[in-house]
C-alpha cells in the first residue's frame, strides 16, 4: 500500500490535506471570515444606534432602525460561528485520521535498518503528536488568525468612512505591533524547536524503559533508571519554561503597545468630537474598533508566535518519519509469480551503513524445492541474507532472482505473500490466538485455523486456556510461554501456505519432547516446498538436501550434510563439537 510523497517540511504539509478537501476547508475559510465580518457590522450598527440615541428629538429619532440591524447581525454572527465550528471540526477531524493513516502507512514502508536506528515508542508518539500539533494549527488558523485579519480589514474600510486618517493611524499603528512581536516570534523558533526535540526524546526513553521493564527490574534498576529518566525530564522542562516565557515576554511586549495605541487613538477621537469633526457615535465606534483591533493583533501575532511550536513538533516528525524510503517500490512494478520456488544470487554486494561489508559479489542458487540449511558463527552474514531475500533492506550491487524475477522489480507485498517466514523471536499482537494464527491468512476459515494449530501441535494447549482460541495474548504474547509462542508462529506459517519458507532458529525455544513435534510437523510443511534455514544447532539440518556455510560474508563449505561431516572441514568441527557437548549433558 502506498500514497502520494507527503511534503518534508510543515508547511507544504498542511496545504497537502488541506488540498484534500478544498471545499470543505473553503467553506470554513468563508464561513469565518462572514462572523468575524458581522462583528465588525455589529460594531457600526451601534455607532448608527448611538448616533440616533444622540438626536435632540428623541420622540422621533430613527432607533428603530439601527437597532434591527445591531440584531440581525448579533444573530447572523452566532449562526456563522456555530456553522463554522461545526464544518471546522468535520475537516480538522477527518484530516487528523488522514495524517496518522498517512504517516503510518509511509513508516511501515522504511527499512529494518530505519526502525534498527529509531525508538519504536518514539515514532508512535510522534505520529500522534503531528496530528495534534496540526490539528491544533488548522484551529489557531481558522478562529485565531483568520478573524483578527477579517476584523482588520473591516475596520480600516469602517474607519474610512469616518476619517481616513485615523484608518491609516491605526493600519500603521497594527502593523507596527504585530510586526514585532512577528519578528519576535520568529526569532525564538529555535527555542520552540529544541523544546519539541526534548519532549519528543524523553518520551522515546521513557517507553523504551517501560517496554524493558522486565530487564529494569530483574537488575534492581527502578532508582537507576529514575535518576537517568529525571535528567531528561528535567532539560525537557527546561526548554518548555524557555519556550512559554518567551511567549510571556511577547505578551509583555503587546501589552505596552496596546496602552499606547488605544489611548493615542481614543484621544485623537476625543479631539476630533470637541471640535465637532465627528459624531458621538463616531468616538464610541473608534474606541470600540481599536480595542477590538488591537486585541486582534495581539491575538493574531501570538497566535504566530505559537505556531512556531507547533510547526516545531511537525518539522520534527517529518524530519524522521516523511524522509524517502531506502526500499522502494518501483514505479510500475509486476506481480510476483512463483511456480518453482528458485532462488538465485547473482554478484551481490551488501554493507552496513557503517561501512562494514557483508557480502561481496556473493553468487549461489537454491533450486526449485531444494531444503537448504545456512550454517555459521554470529555475524557470519546468515540473518542479513534471509532479510535480503525478503528485500527488508536492498543489495547495494548485484541481483537476487526468485524463479528468474528480480526481486526489486516486482512489489513488495507480491514478494513477501510468496514467503512463510518462522523467525526466532515471535511477534505476536495484543490480540486473540485466533486473529493471531489468523494474521497468515486473514481469509482463512477457523477450521483452516484450526487445522494449522494442529499441524503445529498448539491446538490443545490452544484449547486449554481460558477462552480457548478467543483468549488474548498480551503484548508481544507474554501470556505465553515462548515455547507456546514460537508454536503459534509455526501455525501461522502453515497457514499461510506460502512456497518459500524461511526458518530462523524455529525450534529454538522448544524443549526435546516438542521439538520432535515440530521437526515432524515441520518435516510435512517443507514437502514441495523450497526452505532456507537458519540453525546453530546443526543436528535439526540432517535431514536437509545441502549445507551452505557461511563465514564472515564467504561461503566456505556447500553440500549435502553427510559429505560435509565426512569432509573434515567447519560444518564438521561443529558437528563434532556439539555432538560432544550433547553426549556430556546426557550423562550429568
Amino acid at each position: 500500500m502506498t500514497i502520494q510523497h507527503i511534503p518534508n517540511s510543515a508547511i507544504p504539509f498542511l496545504f497537502f490535506y488541506i488540498k484534500r478537501r478544498p471545499w470543505l476547508f473553503g467553506t470554513v475559510f468563508l464561513v469565518i471570515m462572514g462572523a468575524a465580518g458581522s462583528a465588525v457590522g455589529v460594531q457600526y450598527a451601534m455607532k448608527l444606534l448611538v448616533d440616533a440615541m444622540d438626536s435632540s428629538l428623541r420622540a422621533t429619532a430613527n432607533v428603530w432602525g439601527p437597532l434591527y440591524l445591531f440584531l440581525g447581525l448579533i444573530t447572523l454572527e452566532n449562526i456563522l460561528w456555530r456553522l463554522g465550528g461545526w464544518q471546522g471540526s468535520r475537516a480538522i477531524v477527518a484530516s487528523g485520521v488522514d495524517i496518522r493513516l498517512d504517516l503510518f502507512v509511509h513508516l511501515t514502508g522504511h527499512s529494518m535498518r530505519y526502525f534498527n536506528q529509531h525508538f519504536s515508542g518514539a515514532l508512535g508518539n510522534r505520529i500522534t503528536s503531528t496530528a495534534a500539533a496540526t490539528g491544533e494549527l488548522f484551529s489557531t488558523i481558522f478562529w485565531r488568525i483568520l478573524p483578527p485579519i477579517t476584523d482588520f480589514l473591516g475596520a480600516i474600510i469602517v474607519l474610512t468612512t469616518i476619517r481616513w486618517e485615523m484608518s491609516l493611524g491605526l493600519m500603521f499603528s497594527v502593523l507596527v505591533v504585530a510586526g514585532l512581536l512577528i519578528i519576535f516570534g520568529i526569532r525564538g523558533r529555535r527555542i520552540h524547536d529544541n523544546y519539541a526535540e526534548r519532549a519528543s526524546s524523553a518520551s522515546g526513553k521513557m517507553i523504551d524503559v517501560v517496554s524493558n521493564v522486565w530487564t529494569v527490574k530483574a537488575f534492581s534498576a527502578s532508582r537507576r533508571e529514575k535518576r537517568r529518566l529525571a535528567k531528561e525530564l528535567n532539560k525537557e522542562a527546561t526548554a518548555h519554561r524557555q519556550s512559554w516565557m518567551y511567549i510571556e515576554l511577547a505578551r509583555v511586549i503587546h501589552d505596552l503597545c496596546l496602552v499606547v495605541t488605544a489611548g493615542g487613538m481614543l484621544l485623537w477621537a476625543i479631539l476630533l468630537w470637541r471640535a465637532s469633526s465627528i459624531s458621538t457615535g463616531d468616538v464610541v465606534i473608534v474606541s470600540a474598533l481599536t480595542f477590538r483591533i488591537l486585541h486582534g493583533s495581539r491575538d493574531l501575532a501570538l497566535a504566530l508566535v505559537g505556531t512556531a511550536q507547533q510547526f516545531g513538533i511537525i518539522n520534527e516528525t517529518l524530519k524522521v518519519i516523511a524522509k524517502p524510503h531506502s526500499v522502494q517500490d518501483p514505479n510500475k512494478p509486476s506481480q510476483l509469480k512463483v511456480e518453482n520456488g528458485n532462488i538465485k544470487f547473482e554478484n551481490v554486494s551488501y554493507a552496513y551503513p557503517d561501512g562494514h561489508k557483508v557480502f561481496d559479489q556473493l553468487s549461489f542458487e537454491i533450486h526449485p524445492g531444494e531444503r537448504v540449511g545456512l550454517v555459521g558463527a554470529s555475524g557470519a552474514g546468515k540473518s542479513t541474507l534471509i532479510s535480503l531475500i525478503q528485500r527488508l533492506d536492498d543489495v547495494q550491487s548485484g541481483q537476487i532472482l526468485i524463479d528468474g524475477q528480480q526481486i526489486d522489480k516486482v512489489s513488495q507485498d507480491s514478494l513477501r505473500a510468496k514467503i512463510a517466514v518462522v523467525p526466532q523471536d515471535i511477534a505476536l499482537f495484543h490480540r486473540s490466538v485466533l486473529e493471531n494464527v489468523r494474521y497468515g491468512r486473514p481469509d482463512a476459515s477457523r477450521q483452516e485455523v484450526y487445522a494449522a494449530a494442529r499441524n503445529a501441535y498448539c491446538d490443545d494447549f490452544i484449547r486449554m486456556l481460558p477462552k480457548g482460541y478467543r483468549t488474548v495474548v498480551g503484548e508481544r504474547g507474554v501470556r505465553l510461554s515462548g515455547g507456546q509462542r514460537q508454536r503459534l508462529g509455526i501455525a501461522r506459517a502453515f497457514l499461510k501456505d506460502a512456497p518459500i519458507l524461511i526458518l530462523d532458529e524455529a525450534t529454538s525455544a522448544l524443549d526435546s519432547k516438542s521439538e520432535k513435534e515440530i521437526q515432524s510437523a515441520l518435516a510435512s510443511l517443507m514437502q514441495g516446498r523450497t526452505v532456507l534455514a537458519i540453525a546453530h544447532r546443526l543436528s535439526t539440518l540432517s535431514s536437509f538436501d545441502r549445507i551452505i556455510v557461511l563465514k564472515d560474508g564467504v561461503i566456505v563449505e556447500d553440500g549435502p550434510p553427510d559429505v560435509l561431516r565426512a569432509s573434515g572441514g567447519l560444518f564438521a568441527e561443529t558437528w563434532e563439537l556439539q555432538a560432544h557437548t550433547f553426549d556430556e549433558l546426557e550423562t550429568t
